[in-house]
């Protein structure tokens, strides 16, 4: 009678993990299409399986998808995208520059044709390594409010790909510099000059139309409801682009759904690729005419290093002595410095409680043009605004004085280093 009951449950054990199999194998297409609407330009389901077995004709379709999801730039504001070659290293810059381990991927061939296989590993990493879909969905997003972007916080790196620079290995023009510094300078005076009128224009169209929203607490049009009242045409192309990202949020919410079969699956893709052998180290290209130059900075640096020896030795002597030798002192000591910083903590803690301060203000804003009288609401007020980014611009500055000095001193360090070497600043500084 036991052995017929151990039977029944091992035999419905198989037939439950048969059924799990079958709906995974049917939840696999579903999640592989929902990721394919999901991301720009997403490549077919087909696309997904061929790259399994690292067919070729997957690989242009998935250098296609990884240059856009890297791009610093929105799809509607990006210019023309580059030649296939172009894109591949694109692609291979920003992903070492992300960190991507696999070397498979940069050894790849510059015409796309080859390695699908490791572009669906690179996809993947991306998936797996941080909000790639919701910064995708952002940058998508349709905006039907006047925003400005607002960040009380550091500003993480960009993730696009980064710009080429090579190495100067001789002299550096300062005529060339000193132009470049100036182009740079009137690139901003323009930036700010434009930023000023579309301001006033925002202005002018909310006060035109105050009153005219259905919405009280918002009280006016913004541009783009201006603009579909002026081309009703420009309104059905409105309408089409939210039902275009409606359709982008709901393949979001199923991906989400069904993600773990996708990883499941790409634990498969994972096991058919060959292992790859240690990396070895990585040794920098040191020009021929900076040897001399290195030489010195490498005295430099020695000379720097038995310095700071002779004022270490010193003050730890000093601190030895008034520290004393017994170590019940030293204890005492220690333990009353814990106690008093953990006092200030929880008088931090508490203070913070009590006071219920919001948490610092982070991305994009709308911006409603409001009666100063007006009693404040659940929004920022534009001084509150101004008064963080002068605060932001005072440290920058602070911190640009900072970095300005230690360059002098270095400069002065470089020509004292150098006999016969007269340094003049230039005018102004």
């Amino acid at each position: 009678m036991g052995r017929r009951r151990r039977a029944e449950q091992e035999r419905a054990e198989q037939e439950r993990a048969e059924q799990e199999r079958a709906g995974a194998a049917g939840a696999l297409p579903d999640a592989i299409a929902a990721l394919s609407r999901t991301l720009p330009a997403g490549p077919s389901p087909e696309t997904f399986r061929r790259a399994k077995f690292d067919r070729p004709e997957a690989a242009p379709p998935l250098w296609r998808t990884l240059f856009l999801a890297l791009s610093p730039l929105p799809g509607d504001c990006a210019p023309a995208p580059p030649a296939l070659e172009a894109q591949v290293r694109l692609v291979k810059r920003a992903l070492r520059s992300q960190g991507y381990p696999r070397r498979a991927l940069a050894q790849l061939p510059e015409d796309g044709a080859r390695g699908s296989r490791e572009l669906l590993l690179a996809l993947a990493w991306l998936l797996a390594r941080g909000p790639l879909l919701e910064r995708l969905l952002g940058r998508t997003r349709v905006r039907l409010g006047d925003e400005v972007a607002l960040c009380q916080g550091e500003a993480p790196a960009s993730p696009g790909p980064p710009a080429a620079c090579g190495g100067a290995d001789g002299p550096v023009d300062i005529r060339h510099l000193q132009w470049l510094m100036g182009k740079l300078r009137l690139q901003w005076r323009n930036l700010m000059t434009s930023q000023q009128e579309q301001c006033a224009l925002l202005g002018k169209i909310h006060s035109y139309t105050r009153g005219c929203h259905s919405d009280r607490s918002l009280g006016h049009l913004s541009v783009a409801e201006t603009e579909m009242l002026r081309d009703p045409e420009g309104g059905r192309q409105l309408l089409r682009r939210l039902e275009s990202e409606n359709a982008r949020l709901e393949a979001a919410l199923a991906w989400r759904r069904r993600e773990l079969v996708f990883w499941q699956w790409m634990d498969t893709v994972l096991g058919a690729c060959p292992l790859e052998a240690a990396q070895p180290p990585f040794l920098p290209r040191i020009p021929e005419s900076g040897a001399d130059q290195l030489e010195m900075v490498a005295q430099q640096l020695q000379a720097l290093h038995e310095e700071l020896q002779g004022a270490v030795e010193p003050r730890r002597a000093a601190w030895e002595a008034r520290v004393g030798g017994s170590g019940s002192e030293w204890s005492a000591l220690q333990r009353a410095t814990q106690e008093a910083v953990g006092q200030e903590l929880a008088a931090l803690r508490r203070a913070w409680e009590e006071g219920g301060a919001p948490a610092q203000p982070h991305g994009p804003c709308r911006l409603v043009k409001s009666d100063a009288r007006a009693s404040g609401g659940p929004g920022l007020r534009a001084a509150e605004v101004i008064g963080a980014l002068r605060s932001r611009e005072a440290c920058l500055e602070a911190v640009l004085r900072q970095l300005q000095s230690q360059c002098r001193q270095e400069l002065a360090q470089l020509a004292a280093a150098l006999p016969g070497l007269i340094w003049i600043l230039p005018p102004g500084h």
